[in-house]
């Protein structure tokens, strides 16, 4: 795995793509102390691990009122505008 700092990927970045690409995994390190703080990985080398469902099982309630109402149209509107706020 080779190091780089955050400056090198930045001034190399199409480089350190195609490396990745090719199968090499690159520690991204950061600060003074040059601290690791990520790896670029090839997707290949991804693990596909299943998420365990059911998890929270139990652990809590949600209910809504007789008279709540909301159209599809409503609830889709809701969630472009949750989902395109930023952070």
């Amino acid at each position: 795995m080779r190091p780089m700092t955050v400056g090198d990927l930045k001034a190399h970045f199409s480089e350190v793509i195609q490396d990745i690409k090719a199968g090499e995994e690159i520690a991204i390190s950061f600060g003074k102390k040059k601290e690791i703080v990520a790896y670029l990985i090839p997707k290949s080398a991804r693990k596909e691990e299943k998420r365990q469902l059911g998890i929270l099982q139990n652990e809590g309630k949600v209910s809504f009122a007789d008279d709540f109402k909301m159209t599809e149209d409503e609830f889709l509107g809701l969630w472009v505008t949750c989902s395109t706020r930023t952070h």
